[in-house]
């Protein structure tokens, strides 16, 4: 097993998950502990078999391996949702969509809309800066197969419930259906009026909720920058700008 730096909190069970997340008082302390976080025993282990296996093309590097954090501007009014750390990216790296494929494609459109203080993301000390705009996932390990259960979604709701609740976003960017329908849920657990039934999941989707002491948030359904979506042509760069864009219109 890959060492962990022993932090006065270690979630293992989802109680702990639910209380270590609600503790957070900003997003800093939060994306400090989020990584110590051993609630699902299936993804521990998964992550970090991949961290001690690796890649042959990544085989001379110390694999994160841990759960990731979300990344960006800490006062930003635009909150990207993917699904989960990619294996041999973000699993390898320790910071969301960085190092692979998926991540290229989507830094690359942050930077063409102004978002992103550079095109490439390959690492967490490569320089990158967001502004305005923050990236995350409703599961912060690893899953096999790219599949997390609902079980392990539901455990790892209240880190993006808490980010949710101290980010404070206008819109929500939900890459694909995984993170639009694991985002509904955390939103209807935090007493926003979700509609029923839920509304489907479709790129160009857009959807305002009324939530808590009358907070506002708009949510843009984009597919995600999967490689079966990018290099098939179903999501272009173009199609990419246009949603950036429109959230940035829409967060004002």
């Amino acid at each position: 097993m890959l060492s962990v730096d022993h932090p006065l909190t270690v979630p293992t069970t989802p109680d702990d998950v639910a209380r270590a997340a609600a503790d957070a008082p900003d997003l800093a302390a939060l994306d400090a502990v989020v990584p110590h976080c051993r609630a699902c025993p299936r993804l521990v282990e998964w992550r970090e078999l991949v961290g001690v296996e690796k890649r042959a093309a990544f085989r001379d590097e110390t694999y994160w391996a841990r759960p990731v954090p979300g990344f960006g501007d800490p006062d930003a009014t635009v909150l990207v949702v993917g699904l989960a750390p990619a294996a041999h990216g973000a699993n390898r790296t320790g910071r969301m969509f960085t190092g692979d494929r998926s991540g290229d494609f989507l830094f690359a459109a942050m930077h063409r809309t102004g978002f992103a203080s550079q095109a490439t993301s390959t690492s967490r000390d490569d320089g990158l800066t967001l502004t305005d705009i923050r990236v995350t996932a409703p599961v912060r390990c690893a899953p096999p197969a790219n599949a997390p259960t609902p079980l392990e979604r539901r455990t790892c709701g209240p880190w993006l419930g808490r980010e949710l609740a101290l980010l404070r976003p206008r819109v929500v960017v939900v890459l694909g259906g995984f993170g639009w329908q694991a985002l509904l849920t955390t939103l209807a657990e935090q007493g926003w009026a979700v509609p029923r039934p839920r509304p489907a999941f479709g790129h160009g989707v857009e959807l305002a909720l009324s939530g808590p002491g009358g907070a506002e948030l708009v949510l843009l359904g984009c597919f995600h920058v999967s490689q079966q979506n990018t290099f098939t042509g179903r999501l272009t760069p173009d199609m990419l700008d246009t949603v950036l864009l429109r959230a940035r219109t829409l967060a004002g």
